[in-house]
C-alpha cells in the first residue's frame, strides 16, 4: 500500500574477510601503505593471527640494511643501530611509544585506572625513558654480536618474528581488554588456540630451517657447542616466554590488554630473542 513504511530489515553490517585481517595487519604493524577493509573483531583476530607474517617481512627489511652496512665496511656496532634505527621507522616507532608508556604505566605505582590515564599522555616519564634506552641498548649490542660472526640477519629476522608471534597469544582467548576503546579492545581475546599454536609451530620450523641453511651455506660454519638449527628456535621460545610473562603483569595490574601493552611485548620477545641469539648463535 502507498504510504505504509517499509518493513525491510536494515542492510547488514559487512562481515570482514581473511584478506582485510592481512590488510589490517600490514597497515597496524608497519609503515607500508595499506588501504584497510572492514575492520571488526574477526579482521583482528586474523591480524594478530599473521603479525608473525608482518615480522619476519620487517625483519627481511632490517636485515638487509644491516647487510648493506656491513657491506660498505661498517662496524658490527653501527650497523646494527642502523637496523635497529630502520625498524624503529618502519613501524612508527609505535612498539617502542608504547614500550615507555606501559613502563610508566607500571612504575607508577598507581590502581589500574591511573596507571591507565598515566599510559595515555603525550609525554614520557622516568620509568619510560630508562626502559626505552635500556631496550634499545640491548637490542644493538645483541644484534652487533652476531652481525660480527656474519649471522646477524638471520638473527634478526628471528627476533623480528618472535616479537610478533608474542601478538598472536597475546590476544589469546580470554584475555580482556584493559579499557572499552583502542586496538586492545579490538583484539583482545580474539586469537584461538588452534591457530595459535599452528602459527607457533610454523615460526619454529621455519626459523629452525632458515637457520640450518644458512649454516651449511657458511663459508666459515658455526663450530660452537649448539646445533646451528637451535638457536632461533630456541630464542623464539624465549621471546615468546618473556613477552607471556609481560602479559601476565599487565592483565593483573591493569585489567587486560592495551595497545602500549601489546607495542611493549613486541619489544620485550624482540630484546629477549636477540639476547638469547647472541648467547647461542653468535
Amino acid at each position: 500500500m502507498s504510504g505504509t513504511p517499509s518493513s525491510d530489515p536494515p542492510p547488514a553490517e559487512p562481515r570482514s574477510t581473511p584478506a582485510d585481517g592481512l590488510r589490517l595487519a600490514i597497515g597496524t604493524l608497519s609503515v607500508f601503505p595499506v588501504r584497510p577493509g572492514v575492520v571488526d573483531r574477526r579482521a583482528g583476530g586474523v591480524a594478530m593471527t599473521l603479525a608473525p607474517l608482518v615480522g619476519t617481512l620487517l625483519g627481511v627489511a632490517g636485515a638487509v640494511v644491516l647487510g648493506g652496512a656491513l657491506w660498505l665496511g661498517l662496524t658490527p656496532l653501527l650497523a646494527s643501530a642502523l637496523a635497529v634505527a630502520a625498524l624503529a621507522l618502519l613501524t612508527r616507532g609505535l612498539h617502542l611509544d608504547g614500550l615507555a608508556d606501559l613502563a610508566d604505566g607500571l612504575g607508577s605505582g598507581k590502581p589500574a585506572g591511573q596507571a591507565l590515564d598515566i599510559m595515555k599522555r603525550s609525554d614520557i616519564g622516568p620509568f619510560g625513558v630508562v626502559t626505552l634506552v635500556l631496550t634499545l641498548l640491548v637490542q644493538v649490542a645483541a644484534l652487533a654480536e652476531t652481525a660480527g660472526s656474519g649471522r646477524g640477519p638471520v638473527v634478526l629476522v628471528t627476533a623480528c618474528a618472535a616479537g610478533r608471534l608474542a601478538l598472536t597469544w597475546a590476544c589469546g582467548t580470554g584475555v580482556p581488554a584493559a579499557r572499552p576503546g583502542g586496538l586492545g579492545a579490538m583484539v583482545a581475546g580474539t586469537v584461538r588456540r588452534g591457530p595459535a599454536l599452528a602459527v607457533t609451530a610454523l615460526v619454529l620450523l621455519g626459523t629452525a630451517a632458515v637457520a640450518a641453511a644458512c649454516a651449511v651455506l657458511a663459508p666459515h660454519p658455526p663450530t660452537g657447542p649448539w646445533p646451528a638449527s637451535l638457536g632461533p628456535p630456541a630464542a623464539v621460545v624465549a621471546g615468546l616466554l618473556a613477552a607471556l610473562a609481560l602479559r601476565r603483569r599487565a592483565v593483573r595490574r591493569l585489567g587486560g590488554i592495551t595497545g602500549d601493552v601489546l607495542g611493549a611485548l613486541v619489544e620485550t620477545a624482540t630484546a629477549t630473542a636477540l639476547v638469547v641469539c647472541a648467547a647461542l648463535v653468535g
